[in-house]
């Protein structure tokens, strides 16, 4: 960085200018945003628990103060369906019979300090809503579910 400062001689201005574009391209693909906290936006890799492959890529975002995620890919095995629709899903959720992939899965989560609580996540596998909430961990994103007084995490990686 220091050494593309010098590069560009004495035009002080335009070298400030660089530097600056580089440290916010520098935050925002390290995951920040703009005020340097960490942030669960972005593209996210769901980890199978049982066998630790990838199962599908998640785009979680805001709308309105809540956070959103939405499965942008899914990673079927041989002989899955590779455009399944949520047929384990309730009759009476909106997403039943709809196709997995663009479904909203993550929904209303609001931020409470460092985690997002009270929204919902649904997992289409098997069609269950559960009670939710995130955060981050170094570069991985913790998801909870809960069911009643049980609950189960997952790991999810960065996808840069």
């Amino acid at each position: 960085m220091f050494r593309a400062f010098f590069i560009f001689g004495g035009n002080s201005y335009l070298k400030m200018k660089i530097v600056s574009l580089f440290l916010i391209l520098n935050l925002l693909t390290l995951g920040f945003d703009v005020l340097g906290q960490a942030t669960v936006q972005g593209k996210w890799k769901t980890i199978d628990d049982k066998t630790g492959k990838t199962k599908s890529i998640i785009e979680i975002y805001e709308d309105d103060n809540m956070v959103f995620g939405r499965i942008l890919k899914l990673f079927p095995e041989p002989g899955e369906d590779p455009d399944p629709v949520c047929d384990k899903c309730s009759p009476d959720d909106q997403r039943f019979n709809k196709k997995i992939i663009g479904m909203i899965i993550l929904k209303n989560m609001k931020r409470n300090g460092d985690e997002y609580s009270n929204g919902s996540i649904l997992d289409p596998e098997d069609g269950k809503v559960y009670k939710c909430k995130i955060w981050l961990e170094s570069n991985d994103l913790k998801i909870r579910g809960y069911w009643g007084p049980f609950w189960r995490t997952q790991t999810w990686k960065w996808v840069s």
